[in-house]
């Protein structure tokens, strides 16, 4: 009778064990794309966060120096930042530094309680403060949690910067590392209200955030569509000879690569406004559009209705004068 308890206790106690290894999320290994002589980047998934890819539809990237690394946004989930971080020693033996993050979207910054535990410094544009508090950031980690278990979980944390970066003065915070330079640039206001891209002077590669998705449909949402037109153009200021963008393969035609994104804003801007102009409902305007240009790319189906109805409200805005 003993032996039958004792031999239960055992199975019952190695159910348990598996049970709880079951519930944690697989590791995931990234392989680091190497771009130039300092810099690599990781290229996620094309499309929207789902559990099949484990949240990896985001790019993220870093900078090697001699001082230490330089990372550029976080990734969507703490595993894929804990699988950047031992990809990033595979290469490097220089500590983590700094994390730089675009702007406070999900999929590019709850990875930052990583980085953080490591040590990083984290840099994000000031109003990234208001964005972090806001209702939709505690909504967004809810249903994270919720569609993205086990890779957002109970444990997933929302991280604020450790130096919010203010552009009053200038659109462009420089800084050095190990020899070589950086320029932080302010495109607030364009995709999100806390936008910021990255330019290495030495490789010539920008970082570009959400300002720039390659072969695929940008996610607009509320976006400020002529701001975001308007930063476009500040990307090229740079001469950049490679651009790493939010989402989407690397560019080495930036002008050439950038059309997409520039094309559907302001085909969404054009046929919006029109829209607005004739006092169509939202709806039946958005029913009377030909998207057939626009909807092989990936993200479309998931991502374009919302685009239409946010550029809907910002031509309103732009024509009562109130933005």
């Amino acid at each position: 009778m003993h032996s039958c308890i004792k031999t239960f206790g055992f199975a019952w106690a190695m159910l348990l064990a598996f049970s709880a290894c079951a519930a944690q999320p697989n590791e995931i290994t990234l392989n680091p794309i190497k771009v130039s002589p300092h810099v690599y980047f990781f290229e996620g998934d094309s499309g929207m966060a789902s559990v099949a890819n484990k949240g990896f539809m985001s790019n993220a990237g870093f900078v090697v120096t001699d001082a230490g690394v330089v990372v550029f946004d976080a990734l969507a989930t703490p595993a894929l930042a804990q699988a950047m971080v031992k990809a990033i020693k595979k290469v490097t033996s220089q500590p983590i530094r700094r994390v730089i993050i675009s702007h406070y979207h999900a999929d590019h910054f709850y990875g930052l309680q990583i980085l953080k535990e490591k040590g990083a410094e984290i840099w994000a544009h000031e109003n990234g403060r208001a964005a972090l508090a806001s209702d939709d950031a505690k909504a967004r980690l809810k249903q994270r949690r919720a569609d993205l278990a086990p890779w957002v979980n109970s444990k997933t944390r929302l991280i604020p910067a450790d130096k919010w970066l203010n552009f009053t003065d200038a659109k462009t915070i420089a800084f050095e590392m190990g020899g070589l330079h950086f320029r932080v640039i302010d495109s607030s206001g364009a995709h999100s209200p806390e936008d910021i891209m990255l330019f290495v002077d030495e490789d010539k590669v920008l970082f570009a955030g959400d300002l720039f998705f390659t072969g695929r449909i940008p996610f607009v949402g509320s976006a400020d569509s002529k701001r975001w037109l308007e930063a476009l153009d500040r990307m090229l200021a740079v001469k950049p000879e490679f651009v790493i963008p939010g989402h989407g393969r690397m560019s080495t035609e930036p002008t050439k690569d950038m059309q997409l994104t520039r094309e559907y804003l302001i085909f969404l801007r054009k046929k919006m406004g029109e829209a607005v102009a004739d006092m169509k409902p939202f709806d039946e305007a958005y029913t009377a559009v030909d998207w057939s240009r626009f909807e092989k790319y990936p993200a479309f189906e998931q991502a374009n209705r919302i685009n239409a109805y946010g550029s809907y409200l910002q031509m309103e805005k732009e024509s009562l004068g109130t933005q």
